[in-house]
Formats: C-alpha cells, sequence, structure tokens
C-alpha cells in the first residue's frame, strides 16, 4: 500500500493551509494518507517530533514523506537515525531549511538554534529513502537561498516564484511532485 506521511511546521497544524486539500487529493487517488498534529507544536523539540514522526511509517508499506518547514528537518533527522530500514520510497520537501532566518524573538532563535545547530547526516538521511524533491520559494522570508544547495545534495530542487514560505490553500506543485515520485519506473523505450 502506498501511504503518505504529511508533517506540518512549526506552529503549524494538519488543518491549515495546504496540507487538508493535499491530504483530500491524495486519498482520492486511493492513497492512505496521515497527517499527525505534531507534539508541542508552538515549542518543538526534535526529542519529541522525531520519534512521533516514526509512529505513521509503516514497514510493511511504501512510504512517502512529505514536510514543511520544521517538518522537513524532523524528516531529514529521522531518515539520518532510521534504526531499521523501512521503505521510504520518496520525500517531497516544501520550504525546508538547514539555516533559517527572519527569525526575531529570543524564544524563537532558541528553538531554532536547536534545529540548527544539531547536524544531520544528510548522506545517511539520503541513502535511506529512494528520491527527493524540494520545493522552495524565491521570496521566502525564513528559508534563504543558502538552503538551496544542500537540498540539491538529496535531489531535484523546485524554485517556485513569489510563494512566501508557501502555505496557499492549495498549492498545485506540490501535488504533481508527489503524485510524480509516486509513479512506478517506466522501463520500456
Amino acid at each position: 500500500m502506498k501511504r503518505a506521511v504529511i508533517i506540518h511546521g512549526w506552529g503549524g497544524s494538519p488543518n491549515a493551509n495546504w496540507i487538508p486539500w493535499l491530504k483530500k487529493e491524495l486519498e482520492a487517488r486511493n492513497i492512505f494518507v496521515e497527517a499527525p498534529q505534531m507534539p508541542n507544536t508552538d515549542n518543538p523539540t526534535i526529542d519529541q517530533w522525531v520519534p512521533y514522526l516514526e509512529k505513521f511509517v509503516d514497514e510493511e508499506d511504501d512510504n512517502y514523506l512529505i514536510g514543511h518547514s520544521i517538518g522537513c528537518q524532523t524528516i531529514l533527522r529521522y531518515l539520518a537515525n532510521m534504526p531499521e530500514p523501512a521503505k521510504i520510497k520518496g520525500v517531497v520537501f516544501v520550504a525546508g531549511w538547514l539555516t533559517l532566518s527572519g527569525i526575531s524573538s529570543p524564544e524563537e532563535k532558541q528553538i531554532a538554534e536547536e534545529w540548527a545547530g544539531t547536524p544531520i547526516d544528510l548522506g545517511k538521511a539520503k541513502a535511506n529513502a529512494d528520491k527527493f524533491v524540494s520545493i522552495f520559494s524565491d521570496n521566502d522570508p525564513y528559508v534563504s537561498e543558502d538552503n538551496w544547495g544542500k537540498f540539491e545534495e538529496l535531489g531535484t530542487v523546485i524554485i517556485e516564484h513569489g510563494k512566501g514560505h508557501i502555505l496557499d490553500a492549495e498549492e498545485p506543485i506540490i501535488l504533481n511532485s508527489v503524485l510524480k515520485l509516486m509513479k512506478p519506473l517506466d522501463n520500456r523505450a
């Protein structure tokens, strides 16, 4: 079975932005979708979020992981530290980051520092999933262009124009990216 797990961002919800729309679109295509409410979303920590994600990956299914913002960090850290290989067939990152800008309050800076300051083994993360697509916007107030190159090391990078932190109610580029990852390879000439 194809299983999609959507991890929302910091301060987010599975009921906000493009997540409900994407869930509905994937379910209409007979894909099992989980979009959990992540714990302590206003004060996310690595120790809480990464193990929580693990609960939604099924080793018997073909898993596709989709993350927004800090949800991408969560997925990367999960992949880099997977205890047992699961079948992670594809990953779509939306406004993912390794470094973050546009943070102003001391509380936000402290939260961001835990995530940005704790190294991730990108090579190990890459080895634990078959394909990656990362989607960025050229005017994201939090995710600067210096992140794009690191995500290119994982796979395909798509740059959208004028989409901010990519929070619209519908984002067809995300749906199309997920469906493209799920499409079986056709080896016929």
